[in-house]
């Protein structure tokens, strides 16, 4: 029996990394999408195996380097199982001050990113009559952030996204899940400071910050036969932030 294979978007750091180290080791052959990083995602790849992963270069935010993520997965691996959507970018401008190209830049990752891998591995899928898409949100997709107002928007987008698609293609044995964390220790929070990082741990229930393995376990989870009756679900590991 063939291994499953599992495509991850923005994982050579942070929740990405964590997510495609965390499904290697639950048995999936995994190819790691970056941009920029690549010595991260070659040295991820290393820590793996290469013999069930593979580091690609590729701009989700165009449709055909999106597409040719896809198909250097499938002609490594095989059928795409599992798409995970992760990779994004954030902004703190106040609403009047962010411009059209800030605008169209979070979009275009965020986004259309997810809007095109999706379509890249969707018709396989529902030929088969099986796959898993998972979509990495925020919170503030949800409630909205105070100075993130095009980074709420976007996040708000990819969680309607999730919803309406699990209902056209759940007929087709395909789930549709998204997660939506609060704050994460990543590289989008290094820019707060120790007091502005109290201040966020205050505003959740169990006054702790998410750290990428957290997400990464949650991903595993919607991966797994565990979640059979899951789709157009929105999990919140949030540490209580938003009740």
């Amino acid at each position: 029996m063939r291994s499953k294979v599992a495509v991850v978007t923005g994982a050579s750091r942070g929740i990405g990394r964590a997510t495609a180290s965390k499904l290697a080791k639950d048995g999936w052959c995994v190819a790691i999408n970056y941009l920029h990083s690549r010595d991260e995602a070659e040295q991820l790849a290393d820590e793996i195996g290469r013999g069930a992963a593979l580091a690609v270069c590729a701009d989700i935010s165009k449709k055909s380097e999106a597409f040719m993520l896809i198909d250097k997965a499938r002609d490594r691996f095989g059928s795409v199982d599992l798409l995970v959507n992760n990779a994004g970018i954030c902004a703190h401008t106040l609403f009047q001050d962010i411009s059209e190209e800030e605008w169209r830049s979070l979009f275009a990752t965020n986004v259309d990113g997810a809007f095109f891998c999706t379509q890249a591995v969707l018709s396989e899928m529902i030929s088969r009559k099986s796959g898993i898409i998972i979509n990495i949100a925020s919170v503030w997709g949800q409630t909205g952030g105070s100075g993130e107002v095009n980074y709420s928007a976007t996040k708000a987008a990819v969680i309607g996204m999730t919803k309406a698609l699990a209902k056209e293609v759940g007929p087709s044995g395909i789930r549709v899940n998204c997660i939506a964390p609060a704050a994460t220790t990543t590289d989008m929070i290094n820019n707060l400071s120790e007091a502005e990082l109290e201040d966020v741990c205050d505003e959740a229930a169990l006054m702790i910050l998410a750290k990428p393995e957290d997400i990464a376990n949650t991903v595993s989870f919607l991966a797994s036969d565990a979640a059979a009756l899951y789709t157009g679900q929105i999990l919140c590991p949030n540490g209580g932030f938003y009740i």
